[in-house]
């Protein structure tokens, strides 16, 4: 579905990411995980089209979208969730979710209730605005408006951050539930050792470059990774 190759990106003339190589297969779950400042982040920005593209191909779907904007690049079947700063905090639920689908003439409401049932608390609170909601219910509203096209594909930059760790569990677990239901996900994630237990696949990267690639559970049992990347 996804495949990444020899991919070199950064932002402005400062170069992260070198010959990156990452593929993604039909309603497969993969993990990138690695050191603070590795790269992660950019693997997925430059995906949507948010980085300085510098080199190597992206192609989705078995075509190119390197280079593509992040609007070109909704339409071929992406969905993005980023880290920080995603929702529109004054407006409603059900506002947010609206936008979501801001490129068709008309709101989805088939969709619409699918994210509702997803979430059944955003349903609950529709009405409220997402700015006054926990961070947990917030990460729900992001998710939700990333679904509401449908995609094949969900990128999701580090979803359980700033939550709280009863709620942790609660987020990989609706992760989990979105895959099943067939809709591919690349995930970067801190949790790396609960990412890995869930994924198919995962990735180590290092310093903008790959350095392990294997199945979670593989790369979970390996000694090296342990000690290096997962604190043993």
């Amino acid at each position: 579905m996804l495949a990444v190759d020899s991919l070199e990106a950064g932002y402005g003339d400062l170069q992260v990411l070198y010959d990156v190589d990452l593929t993604v297969e039909d309603g497969e779950y993969v993990t990138i995980v690695g050191p603070n400042g590795a790269g992660k982040s950019t693997v997925m920005k430059s995906v949507f089209g948010l980085t300085t593209y510098m080199g190597g191909t992206v192609t989705f779907q078995g075509g190119e979208i390197s280079g593509l904007r992040p609007d070109q690049i909704i339409t071929e079947g992406i969905g993005y969730v980023p880290q920080n700063d995603n929702v529109f905090p004054s407006m409603t639920v059900r506002e947010n979710l609206e936008m979501g689908a801001y490129i068709l003439d008309e709101v989805p409401q088939d969709a619409m209730q699918e994210v509702f049932d997803r979430f059944p608390v955003l349903e609950e609170r529709q009405d409220q605005k997402a700015g006054s909601m926990s961070g947990g219910q917030q990460q729900m509203v992001a998710m939700g408006r990333a679904l509401m096209l449908e995609p094949d594909l969900l990128l999701l930059d580090e979803p359980s951050a700033g939550l709280a760790p009863d709620l942790v569990e609660d987020m990989f677990d609706r992760v989990d539930i979105i895959n099943e239901a067939g809709t591919a996900v690349l995930m970067v994630e801190q949790n790396a050792k609960e990412a890995l237990r869930r994924c198919d696949r995962g990735y180590v990267l290092v310093q903008g470059r790959n350095r392990y690639e294997d199945a979670g559970d593989e790369l979970l049992a390996d000694e090296q990774v342990r000690r290096d990347f997962l604190g043993g």
